[in-house]
């Protein structure tokens, strides 16, 4: 089994807190934030990881990235490409065929990857995605029929599914991701309109850094949670 992770970005929202490393290289809890998924990949039964990244930054990924229980190589890309189109590029450098992962680097994130993939594959389906109900940032405000202000509640969970960016890939599907763009508009609309795109429900952990709160956030929750780090 191979897996693919998305690593082109530059972490310009995180400013001096990244070092001036590539997002999925800058450290949470002592490791690179990219580092969490391919020893999660590893302990899923993924013996080689292909990272897409920027040219330039391959050396860079392998070096920090070795040792973590599956080869890694890194797919440079020579211009950006789009999320769908970083994957369809790495792809390019699979020794395998069938299915294949495909995740962004620059998460926290629970998944259970054993589960997902066996779940894709009694579904039948070209793609699965992991989708999740993510926690509202607003507080609720509760209003009766006359206007009248009744009560306040912390934000629950979104009552709508998203997608979590992680996905297990059939031939199919990989046939139709663009070289160029986002596959989340293009590919995968198509699937579901021919009726092969599955959902995974996810229910753990799922944080995306962008910021220097989000990765304050995720440090806290790597102290917090010692045993995740090797679970």
């Amino acid at each position: 089994m191979e897996a693919i992770i998305l690593a082109g970005g530059r972490a310009e929202r995180l400013g001096d807190a990244a070092g001036g490393k590539p997002k999925a290289l800058v450290e949470v809890g002592g490791r690179p934030l990219a580092a969490y998924q391919v020893g999660r990949l590893a302990r899923a039964g993924v013996g080689r990881v292909i990272v897409s990244c920027a040219a330039g930054d391959e050396e860079q990924f392998e070096r920090e990235l070795d040792g973590l229980g599956a080869e890694i190589v890194a797919a440079g890309e020579p211009e950006r490409l789009g999320r769908g189109g970083g994957i369809r590029f790495a792809a390019g450098s699979r020794r395998e065929s069938g299915d294949v992962f495909a995740l962004n680097g620059d998460e926290l994130v629970a998944v259970d990857f054993e589960s997902l993939l066996a779940e894709h594959r009694r579904s039948g389906g070209a793609a699965t995605i992991a989708v999740a109900r993510p926690s509202s940032p607003f507080g609720v405000v509760d209003v009766d029929d006359d206007g009248r202000v009744t009560g306040f509640s912390e934000g629950g969970q979104i009552p709508y599914w998203v997608s979590c960016g992680v996905y297990v890939l059939g031939p199919e599907a990989l046939e139709r991701f663009p070289e160029k763009g986002d596959h989340e508009s293009t590919a995968f609309p198509e699937l579901a309109a021919a009726g092969r795109l599955r959902a995974f429900p996810h229910d753990g952990l799922w944080l995306t850094v962008n910021t220097p709160k989000d990765l304050r956030k995720a440090a806290e929750y790597c102290d917090a949670h010692p045993e995740w780090l090797s679970a």
